[in-house]
C-alpha cells in the first residue's frame, strides 16, 4: 500500500452506500492511511470500518442548529477551516461526494476561491444499488428529487410520465409531506416502492399504495422513493411534443397550415365553450373543454416557436413573472390587510409597469380590457378599474339613483338616436348596480337567458301536445304553459 501524504487542504471521501464493501479502492486505503476523519455524521453503516481511528462527526450541529442550511454551513466553514491547517484535514461523507450531498460542491468551490487545495475521492452513491434493487436502468430518463425540496411544494416539479426517484425519506414526517405534494397529481392508492438501506446487508424494498408510505415501520435514513411514470398522456411536456409533431412535416397537413390568425375564430369558441360548462356546472365537459383551449394556448405557442416570435418557455417565465411581481405580500415583505388592498396594489403595480414601458403598448388603466369581450363583461371592467383607483360612489344610493335617473332619460328621450343612447346608459348604470351587488353581469344575464330558453322550449312542447301552434295562441294561452314551467323549476305540483 501506498503511503499517503498528508498536507494542508480538504480531501473529501465518498463512503458509498454502507457496506464496507462497497468502498471504491481509493477511498479504502486513504482511510487506511488517514490519522484522522471527520465525517458529516457517524449514522452511516460504514462508519463502522473506521473503528480504531481518530474520528469525529458534525452530528451535533444537527442538534444545535434550527435547518438544515445552518447545519451545512456551519459544517462547510469548519471543513474549510480545518483544511487550512498544515495537517489539512480528510472530510468523509456518505456515498458519492457529489450524489445527494449538499456540503461537498460548495466546499469545493469555496476552497478554490480560497486557494486552498482540495481533492475528491469518489464513492458509489445510493443510486446504483437502488437500481439494482429495483431491476431498472434509470435511462434513457429518471428524475432524481429531493425529498426536503419536494415536500415543501404544492405540486410535483417534475412530468408525472416520467419515473422518479426521491431521496432522503428519512422519516415519517418527511415521507407525509411528499405524499401530500405527489398527491395533487396521483391518484391516493398509486403504486409505488420504498427502498429501505439500499448497499447495506439491511437492504429492503417495500411495495405499497402511496397513501401508505408514512405508515411504513421501515422508514428511516436510508430511505428512498421509487414512483413509477404515469400514463404518456398525463404531462405537459409530452403535449407539447404531440402539437409538434403534428406540427412537423411528417404530421397532419391541416395542423401545418394553421396559422394565429386561422386559429382566432377557433380560440374564441373554444373559450365560450369552457365558459358555457363553468355556467352549467358540467364538471365533465369543463374538463373536455379546458383541454380544447388549451390546446388552441400551445398551437399559437408552437407557431410562434417556428417563427422565432417566443417559445411556451418565454410564455410561462413571463407569467410567472408577473405573478411574483404583483403578488408582494405572498413572495416578499409586503402585508395585505384584505383582498380590496390586494387589488388596489395589483393596479398600482401595473401602472409602475406601464410607465416603466416608457409609453409603449398599454397606456391608459382600461387599455388592457380587450375591445372584443361581450359588452356586459366589458362595461363591468371598464368600471371594476376606475373603481380601484377611486373612480366610484362610496355608498350604495347613488348607484340605484342613478339607474332611476337612466331610465327617466329613457322615458323622455325624442328621438331614435336619443332613445338607443340612453338606453345604452340604463344598461352600463344596471350593471354597476350589479357591480355593487358582487354579482357578475355577464353571467347574471347569461343564466337568465338559459332559465328563459328552458321555460320557453316547455311553452312550445305543451303546444304540441295540445296540437296547437304557437302562432295561434294568445299571450294568456302562452302564459299558462309558461307558469307551469316555473312551477316545475321551483319543485311545487
Amino acid at each position: 500500500m501506498n503511503e499517503q501524504t498528508f498536507t494542508r487542504g480538504v480531501t473529501i471521501v465518498g463512503l458509498g452506500p454502507g457496506d464496507e464493501n462497497l468502498l471504491t479502492c481509493q477511498a479504502r486505503d486513504w482511510l487506511v492511511s488517514a490519522d484522522e476523519i471527520f465525517l458529516r455524521t457517524r449514522f452511516h453503516p460504514a462508519a463502522a470500518f473506521l473503528s480504531g481511528k481518530q474520528v469525529f462527526s458534525f452530528d451535533e450541529v444537527y442538534e444545535t442548529e434550527e435547518t438544515f442550511e445552518a447545519v451545512y454551513e456551519k459544517i462547510i466553514c469548519r471543513v474549510l477551516e480545518l483544511g487550512e491547517r498544515p495537517e489539512g484535514v480528510t472530510y468523509a461523507v456518505p456515498g458519492h461526494p457529489y450524489v445527494a450531498e449538499t456540503t461537498s460542491p460548495e466546499i469545493v468551490r469555496r476552497a478554490r476561491k480560497a486557494g486552498i487545495p482540495v481533492r475528491v475521492i469518489d464513492g458509489m452513491s445510493f443510486l446504483e444499488p437502488t437500481f439494482v434493487m429495483l431491476e431498472l436502468d434509470p435511462f434513457p430518463r429518471c428524475a432524481l428529487l429531493d425529498a426536503l425540496e419536494l415536500g415543501i411544494q404544492h405540486h410535483p416539479f417534475f412530468p408525472p410520465d416520467m419515473p422518479a426517484l426521491i431521496a432522503q425519506i428519512y422519516s415519517r414526517e418527511v415521507a407525509a409531506n411528499v405524499k401530500l405534494t405527489l398527491m395533487a397529481v396521483y391518484p391516493d392508492d398509486y403504486p409505488v416502492k420504498l427502498i429501505h438501506a439500499a448497499g447495506t446487508s439491511q437492504a429492503m424494498l417495500e411495495a405499497l399504495p402511496l397513501y401508505e408510505i408514512d405508515r411504513s415501520p421501515y422508514i428511516g435514513l436510508l430511505s428512498s422513493l421509487y414512483l413509477p411514470p404515469m400514463e404518456k398522456e398525463s404531462s405537459f411536456e409530452s403535449f407539447q411534443e404531440l402539437i409538434a409533431h403534428l406540427r412537423a412535416p411528417e404530421g397532419c397537413p391541416w395542423d401545418r397550415e394553421q396559422t394565429h390568425e386561422s386559429l382566432r375564430s377557433a380560440l374564441l369558441e373554444e373559450t365560450y365553450e369552457v365558459i358555457s360548462a363553468l355556467d352549467s356546472r358540467d364538471v365533465e365537459s369543463l374538463q373536455e373543454e379546458l383541454g380544447d383551449l388549451l390546446l388552441q394556448i400551445v398551437l399559437h405557442a408552437q407557431i410562434a416557436a417556428e417563427e422565432g416570435e417566443f417559445g411556451m418557455a418565454d410564455v410561462l417565465r413571463g407569467i410567472h413573472s408577473k405573478l411574483v411581481y404583483r403578488h408582494p405580500h405572498v413572495f416578499g415583505s409586503e402585508k395585505m390587510d384584505n383582498s380590496d388592498h390586494v387589488v388596489v396594489n395589483w393596479e398600482k403595480l401595473k401602472a409602475e409597469k406601464r410607465k416603466e414601458k416608457g409609453g409603449k403598448g398599454q397606456k391608459g388603466l382600461l387599455d388592457g380590457v380587450p375591445p372584443l369581450l361581450p359588452a356586459l363583461a366589458q362595461a363591468q371592467s371598464f368600471q371594476a378599474r376606475a373603481a380601484r383607483v377611486g373612480f366610484d360612489w362610496s355608498e350604495f344610493a347613488p348607484v340605484l339613483e342613478k339607474v332611476h335617473e337612466e331610465l327617466a332619460e329613457v322615458l323622455a328621450a325624442e328621438s331614435d338616436a336619443q332613445r338607443e343612447m340612453e338606453l345604452g346608459d340604463l344598461i352600463f348604470a344596471v350593471v354597476n348596480l350589479v357591480r355593487w351587488y358582487k354579482v357578475d353581469a355577464e353571467s347574471a344575464l347569461r343564466t337568465t337567458n338559459r332559465r328563459f330558453a328552458r321555460r320557453f322550449a316547455h311553452v312550445e312542447k305543451r303546444a304540441r301536445e295540445s296540437g296547437r301552434l304557437l302562432d295561434e295562441m294568445t299571450l294568456s294561452e302562452m302564459d299558462v304553459f309558461w307558469d307551469e314551467a316555473k312551477k316545475i323549476e321551483s319543485g311545487e305540483d
